[in-house]
């Protein structure tokens, strides 16, 4: 059976959250299956459309490959690599840049987004990121690309590029389908209960972050907003801190809502939140564990990313090729 490619990446923007774990990242290690063969990259390149500091930049690319190791991913059935180790990604998507339209590029809500926190670098950068994106899973004849529904438009961006160049020029390009998993609830914010879980929040108790400790985790979800109801139900209307709570605790847990509506049956929001804590921890602790063992082994961690390069670069470079070819600048 032939394998499917997929390609997903992730901007060492910080460290995860709860809401990036269970959205995304516990989903890649079950990606990883005979069928599929995995391209997982932290993609810098993306990053620095946001001004950044090198030496912090640097930094938190090496944790964030780290914490990826740490959550599952694993070398000898996937790719991991960095994103700019594999040129090849800069040199497709200025190709797809000359077949990618403005008024398509406009109309994209990330650019919207960023440019309204951003308004001092709104830049070219910022404004052709999808073309980029659209690169990074045409590279490696990407048949799904695991995404949420808030990035589902960069896959059907990345789709109508690829249909474009192959009319003009033949069968190239896979075409990409978004792969959104079905795999748990969206988490949202524990100071904020009606917004998505960020860390770019600025405040810390609203949500929990990979590198959390016990203690740091339990405190944060005893500080967790509820409201003044008094009864543990599961309504995301009037009662959002509560059902976020409920939400996480079956995430965590296994559980589906009815029994843990039947569980906290007759308790109080103190036990729900130390309940819900104490199986995060129970997720998390081995996981942080691992990153930090990951991180300090400078030598593992250099063998592995550059191997993963290595591997991306193989099918990448035979992608561009190609590409080449068939728009006249191969040599």
């Amino acid at each position: 059976m032939e394998k499917k490619n997929v390609l997903s990446g992730i901007q060492p923007s910080g460290v995860i959250t709860l809401g990036n774990y269970v959205g995304a990242v516990r989903n890649w290690s079950l990606l990883q299956q005979e069928d599929r063969f995995c391209y997982y990259c932290v993609a810098n390149l993306h990053a620095i459309t946001v001004r950044q500091d090198p030496t912090e930049l640097k930094r938190r690319t090496r944790a964030m490959a780290a914490m990826l190791l740490a959550c599952g991913v694993d070398p000898k059935r996937s790719a991991l690599f960095i994103q700019s180790d594999v040129p090849e990604h800069s040199q497709l998507s200025w190709v797809l840049n000359c077949y990618t339209y403005m008024g398509e590029l406009s109309r994209m809500t990330q650019f919207k987004d960023k440019s309204a926190k951003n308004e001092d670098n709104i830049n070219a950068g910022l404004f052709t990121y999808p073309v980029l994106m659209a690169a990074d899973i045409l590279l490696y004849r990407s048949s799904f690309v695991p995404v949420g529904h808030d990035q589902k438009q960069h896959v059907e961006i990345a789709r109508d590029i690829a249909i474009r160049f192959n009319n003009a020029f033949g069968e190239t390009f896979v075409v990409p389908e978004p792969l959104i998993p079905n795999l748990g609830g969206r988490v949202m914010s524990l100071a904020e209960p009606t917004k998505k879980m960020s860390k770019s929040d600025p405040n810390p108790n609203a949500f929990i972050a990979f590198t959390d400790d016990q203690k740091t985790i339990m405190k944060k979800f005893k500080r967790a907003v509820t409201d003044s109801e008094g009864c543990i139900a599961y309504n995301p209307q009037t009662q959002p801190g509560v059902a976020n709570l409920l939400s996480i605790f079956c995430i965590f847990t296994g559980k589906t809502m009815d029994e843990a509506l039947a569980y906290f049956e007759g308790q109080g929001y103190g036990h729900l939140k130390t309940a819900v804590a104490e199986a995060v921890i129970e997720t998390l602790t081995p996981l942080r564990l691992e990153y930090e063992r990951y991180l300090a082994d400078e030598v593992y961690m250099e063998t592995i990313l550059r191997e993963g390069a290595k591997q991306a670069r193989t099918l990448a470079q035979k992608t561009l090729s190609l590409v080449y070819d068939k728009v006249g600048i191969g040599i």
